[in-house]
Parts: structure tokens; C-alpha cells; sequence
């Protein structure tokens, strides 16, 4: 694996840093609460939760699939739903005082509707006690269930995404045998035909073998699926099991990237090494 070249390098938090980040912990643990930024190792915790924000993980932090790149744990949840978390979830929320909120997902194949439900009942707790919040739902495919699709497009939700993470060539080596380049492609153009003018987001990680060519091939694929907008970013490996960096990118071909995504359309584009799904997701709204 290629060493870290300077610009991946994440800053040592500061006291006032380090103060909010407790203060975020405190947070989640007195609410019983997951975020994406602890189970996928997010290089941007210090930053977003000194700022008092975060990406929440609903339905638990066990998913039951298995892609190369991640670091959730993945098991048998065996069908179990939490009831309480969208109360617990939408007082957190307004503790917070947050104005832009996103929620994601693990995969829950367990269960009858992949779980769109219950995730659909904290969108809908959150609306009902934050009517000025807006919320982002980065959402799994569902298997592309339709139903699944419908329950989540009812609800009040903001933006939409769903990642197809990376390009076609690569995707059947590093994604879950019950995912797909197709698929996601599928889920992204159903809910974009469905999103009476709501955003559609999606995201891919470089550094996993793919070329630049192949990445313009996937975000002109993304552009025909109806998505408005799009976050590039770096592929970190999260831990020894998961699949190795083959390159790390230079910020200049982000650049050169992100200004063809803007080309070819896109509303709002977050490019860069350290860029995840809901790096600043809330600037990036503001543009659509």
C-alpha cells in the first residue's frame, strides 16, 4: 500500500476541538445513538463533531452485508428493530440545535422491507419536532425494492442519495454480492423520476484501481440516473481486512474532476481527499 502523502494528513484536534467532540460523545451515549463518522472510520469526525455535527446510523451498527471497503461490522442483526430511536434520535436532534441533519443506514437484508420503514419513522420524527431542519437521507439500495423506495420518497426528507461508490468494472470485486453498479443506477433513477424536484445525491471513492476515464464514465452514468449532486473523495483503508489503497489522488485531479462533474451538470459537487457523503452537506444544499 502507497504511503500517505502530505495532503491526507488529518489535523490533532485543538482544546476547543477536543472540547466539542466529548461534548458530541456525551451526546450519543446518553442517547444511545450510532454515527457513520465512529463505524466507517471518517477522517472528518474531529471537524464536524467539534461543530457540534454528524452523519446519525440508524438500525444499528451491524450490517448485513460485506463490501471490501468498509469497516462496519457486519452479522445477522437477526430481525431486531429499536422502537425508541426516532424519539431518541429527533431529541437529540433538537438538543443540538442542528438546522441540517443527515441519516444513513446499514443494510438490513433481515428484514421483510430492507429496514425502509423504521427509517422512514425517524425521518418522520424528526420533521414532525424540527420543522425547520432540513434532512439528507443517504439510503442503502433496498435490493431495489420498490415499496422499500416509495416508503422513503413519502416522507418529508430533503435530499436523497444513495452511493454507487465505484466504477462498473470494479464494483463486483469490492461491493457486496447483493449490490451493484446496475442496481444503484436502477435506485437512483427510480428516485429521481419520484423526487418532484428534491435533490438526488450520490458518491464515489477513487484510489481503488479505477482510471480517471472510467470515473468520468461513472459520474456521466450518474448525470443520465437523474443525480443532482455529487461527493469524490479518497478511499481510505479503514482497517487490515479491507481492501488496500491502490493510489492516492492529488488534489489537482480533483479538481480537474470536479470541474467536469460541474460540466456535465451536476448542481453541487464536493471533491476532494478527504471528502465523504455528507462533507459539507449542508453547504453543498444550499447550491441546488
Amino acid at each position: 500500500m502507497p504511503t500517505h502523502p502530505s495532503w491526507i494528513k488529518v489535523r490533532v484536534p485543538t482544546p476547543t476541538q477536543s472540547a466539542g467532540m466529548a461534548e458530541m460523545r456525551d451526546l450519543l451515549a446518553r442517547h444511545h445513538l450510532e454515527t457513520v463518522c465512529q463505524g466507517a472510520q471518517c477522517p472528518n469526525a474531529v471537524e464536524c463533531w467539534s461543530a457540534r455535527t454528524a452523519t446519525f446510523m440508524v438500525l444499528g451498527n451491524t450490517c448485513t452485508r460485506g463490501c471490501r471497503f468498509c469497516d462496519v461490522p457486519t452479522g445477522n442483526p437477526g430481525g431486531t428493530v429499536d422502537r425508541q430511536e426516532p424519539q431518541r434520535l429527533a431529541s437529540a436532534v433538537g438538543e443540538l440545535g442542528l438546522s441540517y441533519v443527515v441519516l444513513t443506514s446499514v443494510d438490513r437484508d433481515d428484514l421483510a422491507d430492507g429496514g425502509a420503514d423504521a427509517f422512514a419513522r425517524v425521518v418522520e420524527a424528526i420533521s414532525e419536532s424540527a420543522e425547520n431542519t432540513t434532512i439528507e437521507v443517504l439510503m442503502p439500495d433496498f435490493v431495489g425494492r420498490r415499496e422499500s423506495l416509495d416508503r422513503m420518497m413519502a416522507t418529508q426528507a430533503n435530499v436523497f442519495g444513495h452511493n454507487l461508490e465505484t466504477v462498473r468494472r470494479l464494483s463486483p470485486a469490492l461491493r457486496d454480492r447483493r449490490a451493484g453498479y446496475g442496481q444503484s443506477l436502477d435506485v437512483l433513477r427510480y428516485l429521481a423520476d419520484r423526487s418532484d424536484g428534491r435533490a438526488i445525491k450520490s458518491g464515489l471513492m477513487v484510489g481503488l484501481g479505477e482510471s480517471l476515464d472510467e470515473i468520468r464514465q461513472a459520474m456521466v452514468d450518474l448525470r443520465i440516473a437523474g443525480v443532482t449532486m455529487l461527493t469524490l473523495g479518497q478511499y481510505l483503508q479503514p482497517s487490515t481486512t479491507a481492501v488496500p489503497v491502490e493510489r492516492f489522488m492529488p488534489p489537482e485531479e480533483f479538481k480537474i474532476l470536479e470541474t467536469g462533474a460541474q460540466e456535465l451538470g451536476f448542481k453541487a459537487v464536493v471533491a476532494g481527499p478527504l471528502v465523504r457523503s455528507s462533507y459539507h452537506a449542508a453547504a453543498a444544499y444550499t447550491e441546488t
